[in-house]
C-alpha cells in the first residue's frame, strides 16, 4: 500500500534522480497509520455514502451534458442520427480527481463538447436547462472571469464546471485529454480549461505511490489551512500548488512511507533555493504557439519568486501571485514544520502537533484592518471577491516600501465587527505589518492604501456588472494590538491572549538563563545562553517595547513567534539538522535582525538530514529549463 522496495525496480520520476530509495521502516509505517487515524478523525475522508452521492450528481451531469450536445447539434440542422453519435463528457479535476478531497468538498468539472458547439451555447441553453433541473440550487454563470464558469449545487454538492469544445466532429467516452494534439486551434479559454484536468492527470502520472502521495497531500493541505498559508489569490499556494511540491518530494523519496514523505516535505521546501523552479518533468518540445513559462524568453518570468511549473503543456507558473512577504511566511512555516515532525518522528509525540491553528494576532503590533461592507449579503458577497484578489497588489506595495521589512496577510475573514449594528453585512481582513527596526521612525502609508482603494473603485466600476453599487464601501484603517478588541470575536481574543501570556513566560525563561550562576565561567554561561536559544523562541516583536504609530517590529521570521505548541518547536534543534539550521538556531540574536553568527560547520553522520541538505542543494540549483524549441529549430 505505502512505500517500496529499495531493490525493487524503480524508474527515475523528476528532474533528478531520487534522494534516497530507502524503504519505509516498521515505524514509519506505525506512524502513518497514526496520520491516517488523525486526519480520518479531523474528517479530511469522506464516508461510502456521500462517495456515491458524488458518483450519482455526476452521472446525471454527464447524462444532461450529452443530451444538452444532442440538442444542440439537432438545432443547428445536424441530422438526428448523427447527433445522437456526436458524444459529449464530464471530466473531474482537483482534489476530488487527485483523490484528497474531505467532507463537504466541491467538486471541480469539465464540460468536453465537440467543434459546433459554442461557449455562448454552452451559457445561455445550457444553462438554462441547468436552471430548469431538479435538484440545483445557487445556480450562477462568471462568464467574464479568466477562465470562464458555472457554479451551482446539485443535491447538495457544490460544482464548479468549465467548459471547452475541441476541434474534433465528435467526443467519445474514452478519450485521453492528455494528447498535446487536442490544444490544436483552440482558443485560450478552452485550454486554460483544459489545462486543469491534463495537470492533474500529469501529476498522479509522476508520483512513485499514489496511496502515499494521498495520504501526504491530505496531511500536508490540512496544515497549511490551519496555519493560514492556504489561499492562491492572497499570494500563499493553492491546492495545485501544494499537489505539486508533495508530488516533487514523493518523486524524491520514491519508497517512503507518507510519515516520512509529510516530514521530507518540509526539509526539501525550507532548503529549496528560491527562485529556483520547481518542475516535475523535463518540459515537452511543442510547439503549438501558446505561451509558456521561460525566464531565458519572458522577461516577466524572471520575477516570479517563488516559480512551481505545471507538468502539462503549456507549462505556467501556478504560484505567480507568491510575494516576498508570503514567500518568507511559508518559508518560516516549513521551518516550524520541519522542527514539528522531526520531533514527532523521533518520539510519541502525537500528529495534533503539527495541526495547531497559527496565532497570527498574538505574533504582531501593527495591523491593518481591511473592512468591505455593503447592504446585502449578496451584494457583500459579490464585492468581497474583487477585493480579495486586489489584496495581493496592497502587500507587493507595501513590500516595496523600505520601511517595511514584512507584510502578514491572514486568509481568514473575521466577521462583522462587534460593535456593527444588528443585520450588518461586513467581512474584515487582517494584515500584520513588521516594520524594520529604528528610533522614533514615523510611516506614512497614506498612498500605498489610497493607490489600493482607488485601484478596487477602478475595477469595479469598469467591470459589467458594475460590482461598485452604492451601498459597497471599503476602508483601510491601522490599529495597534491592544485596539484589536474593536475588530475581533471573544473567542478569538481569548486565544490571542493565552497566546501573549505563553510568549511572556518563554521570554521570562530567556531572560533566566541570562543570569551569571555562581562559580560559572564566562565560557561556560555563553555555552549555556546559546544552547538556551536554540532550545527557547525568543519573544519576537511583542516582547518589544511599545512602538509609535506607523514604527515597525522586529520580523517574526528572525524574533520568533508567540504562542502554539508548533511555534516554540520551531527553535529547537537536533544532532540530525543541517549544519547550517544548527548554527542558525544556535546563534539566533533576538534583540536585532541585522546580527549575523558565523560558526563552524558540524560533521554529520551518514544518512543524516545533513546529507539530504547537501542533495536538496544541488536538487534545487540545477540550471534552468531549456527553451521550447520546434522541429526547425524556431521557438
Amino acid at each position: 500500500m505505502w512505500g517500496g522496495s529499495e531493490n525493487q525496480s524503480q524508474k527515475t520520476l523528476g528532474m533528478t534522480s531520487a534522494i534516497s530509495l530507502a524503504p519505509a521502516k516498521p515505524a514509519d509505517l506505525e506512524k502513518s497509520r497514526e496520520l491516517e487515524s488523525f486526519l480520518r478523525d479531523q474528517d479530511q475522508f469522506e464516508a461510502d455514502v456521500e462517495l456515491h452521492q458524488r458518483l450519482e450528481v455526476l452521472s446525471k451531469l454527464n447524462t444532461l451534458v450529452k443530451m444538452w450536445i444532442r440538442d444542440v447539434s439537432i438545432a443547428k440542422n445536424m441530422p438526428e442520427s448523427v447527433a445522437y453519435t456526436v458524444g459529449g463528457k464530464i471530466y473531474t479535476f482537483g482534489s476530488y480527481r487527485l483523490g484528497v478531497h474531505n467532507r463537504g468538498a466541491d467538486i471541480d468539472t469539465l464540460c468536453v463538447a465537440p467543434r459546433h458547439v459554442e461557449r455562448s451555447d454552452y451559457f445561455s441553453s445550457f444553462l438554462e436547462l441547468l436552471r430548469n433541473t431538479p435538484g440545483v440550487t445557487d445556480l450562477r454563470a462568471v462568464e467574464d472571469a479568466f477562465v470562464p464558469v458555472i457554479k451551482m449545487e446539485f443535491d447538495g454538492i457544490e460544482i464548479d464546471m468549465l467548459f471547452a469544445r475541441l476541434a474534433l466532429k465528435e467526443i467519445p467516452d474514452d478519450m485521453d485529454l492528455r494528447d498535446d494534439h487536442l490544444l490544436k486551434n483552440l482558443d485560450q479559454k478552452c485550454v486554460r480549461s483544459l489545462n486543469g484536468c491534463r495537470v492533474t492527470d500529469e501529476i498522479l502520472r509522476l508520483v512513485p505511490n499514489v496511496e502515499t502521495f494521498r495520504l501526504a497531500l491530505r496531511a500536508v493541505k490540512l496544515w497549511a489551512k490551519r496555519r493560514g498559508i492556504y489561499s492562491n489569490v492572497l499570494g500563499y499556494l493553492g491546492g495545485v500548488s501544494w499537489a505539486m511540491l508533495v508530488a516533487r518530494t514523493c518523486q524524491l523519496y520514491p519508497n517512503a512511507a507518507p510519515s516520512t514523505i509529510v516530514n521530507k516535505f518540509f526539509l526539501v521546501f525550507s532548503q529549496w533555493e528560491w527562485p529556483q523552479p520547481v518542475l516535475l518533468r523535463q518540459p515537452d518540445n511543442v510547439n503549438l504557439g501558446f505561451p509558456v513559462w521561460d525566464p531565458r524568453v519572458n522577461v516577466s518570468d524572471r520575477f516570479h519568486l517563488m516559480p512551481i511549473i505545471t507538468p502539462a503543456y503549456p507549462q505556467q507558473n501556478s504560484t505567480f501571485n507568491v510575494s516576498n512577504s508570503t514567500r518568507t511566511v511559508m518559508t518560516e512555516e516549513f521551518k516550524t514544520g520541519l522542527a514539528v515532525t522531526n520531533q514527532i518522528l523521533d518520539s510519541s509525540s502525537p500528529w495534533e502537533l503539527l495541526f495547531q491553528p497559527h496565532s497570527f494576532f498574538a505574533k504582531y503590533r501593527h495591523y491593518l484592518m481591511i473592512v468591505v461592507s455593503a447592504d446585502t449579503e449578496d451584494d457583500l458577497l459579490e464585492f468581497r471577491g474583487l477585493v480579495e484578489s486586489k489584496i495581493r497588489h496592497l502587500v507587493t506595495s507595501l513590500d516595496r516600501n523600505q520601511n517595511i521589512s514584512l507584510v502578514h496577510v491572514n486568509p481568514e475573514t473575521l466577521p462583522p465587527p462587534p460593535d456593527s449594528a444588528p443585520g450588518a453585512h461586513s467581512c474584515v481582513w487582517a494584515l500584520g505589518l513588521v516594520f524594520n527596526k529604528s528610533e522614533h521612525l514615523n510611516v506614512d502609508l497614506t498612498l500605498e492604501i489610497q493607490n489600493f482603494t482607488e485601484h478596487v473603485h477602478k475595477q469595479a466600476y469598469s467591470t459589467a456588472k458594475q460590482q461598485m453599487k452604492e451601498g459597497n464601501k471599503l476602508d483601510v484603517k491601522y490599529v495597534k494590538r491592544r485596539q484589536l478588541v474593536q475588530y475581533l470575536p471573544a473567542a478569538t481574543l481569548q486565544l490571542m491572549r493565552k497566546a501573549i501570556r505563553c510568549s511572556a513566560v518563554r521570554l521570562q525563561s530567556r531572560s533566566d538563563t541570562a543570569l551569571v550562576r555562581p562559580g560559572e565561567t564566562a565560557e561556560h554561561r555563553l555555552r549555556r545562553q546559546s544552547l538556551s536559544a536554540a532550545a527557547l523562541p525568543s519573544a519576537g516583536s511583542n516582547g518589544a517595547s511599545p512602538t509609535p504609530a506607523g514604527q515597525r517590529t522586529k520580523r517574526p521570521s528572525e524574533s520568533g513567534t508567540a504562542g502554539g505548541t508548533p511555534d516554540s518547536l520551531a527553535k529547537k534543534s537536533r544532532t540530525t539538522d543541517s549544519a547550517a539550521d544548527v548554527a542558525g538556531l544556535a546563534n539566533e540574536d533576538s534583540n536585532s535582525s541585522l546580527t549575523t553568527v558565523q560558526t563552524a560547520p558540524v560533521p554529520a553522520a551518514p544518512g543524516s538530514a545533513t546529507v539530504d541538505s547537501q542533495l536538496i542543494k544541488q536538487v534545487s540549483s540545477r540550471p534552468p529549463v531549456p527553451l521550447q524549441v520546434s522541429a526547425d529549430g524556431e521557438r
